[in-house]
């Protein structure tokens, strides 16, 4: 397998996948420009995500902003008001940018699937695709294992939102074009590794 040099990957997304109607509220707010008082009044007092505790709020909503801040406002208006594909997809870049994890999986495991016609990621891809990982980064090897299978579990729901396979449990690889705005957003920006994990099939 070929992974990317000097990567270092986080177990960061075990908070969340896509998570397309928090992540259109935290859009807005970024769109607004809310300071710390009004950030902390909509997310804990208001509870605007609807978590069961505030904690789980926080927990969530600072995954969504630490993934959306690596890109811009235009992006940020993609995943306010465009449409649930466009949304996803954006957000899916965002969340490329933030986890190599995710977007090394894409780049290495789906791509390889596809160029040899293999229609299901199977569990040995994701052991393999780990072990690989570790001799990168070998904090990799320091999770616990109901750590990786939670990564896993997060990692596979990403792809069945962003439609790259057709569900969690068949783990079927489905074809993707990218939507011509998140497209045209991400050349402009000159996001080429983004890209590169995006256009797989």
């Amino acid at each position: 397998m070929r992974i990317t040099e000097n990567k270092i990957y986080n177990g960061d997304i075990v908070a969340g996948s896509l998570l397309l109607a928090e992540s259109r509220k935290i859009a807005q707010l970024l769109l607004k420009n809310v300071n710390k008082v009004q950030w902390h009044k909509a997310i804990v007092i208001d509870n605007i995500l609807q978590k069961r505790s505030s904690a789980a709020a926080i927990r969530q909503a600072r995954l969504i902003k630490n993934r959306l801040v690596l890109m811009d406002k235009n992006l940020w208006q993609l995943v306010y008001d465009g449409s649930s594909e466009v949304s996803t997809q954006a957000l899916l870049a965002a969340s490329i940018k933030h986890s190599h994890l995710v977007g090394d999986f894409m780049d290495i495991v789906l791509r390889q699937h596809w160029q040899t016609f293999s229609e299901k990621i199977n569990e040995m891809g994701w052991k393999r695709f780990l072990e690989s990982c570790a001799q990168i980064d070998p904090k990799v090897d320091t999770w616990k294992e109901s750590t990786k299978a939670k990564l896993k579990q997060v990692l596979f729901r990403i792809l069945a939102e962003a439609k790259y396979i057709d569900s969690t449990r068949n783990l079927k690889l489905l074809p993707v074009s990218i939507a011509p705005e998140v497209k045209k957003y991400l050349v402009k920006k000159k996001e080429d590794y983004v890209i590169r994990c995006m256009e797989i099939t």
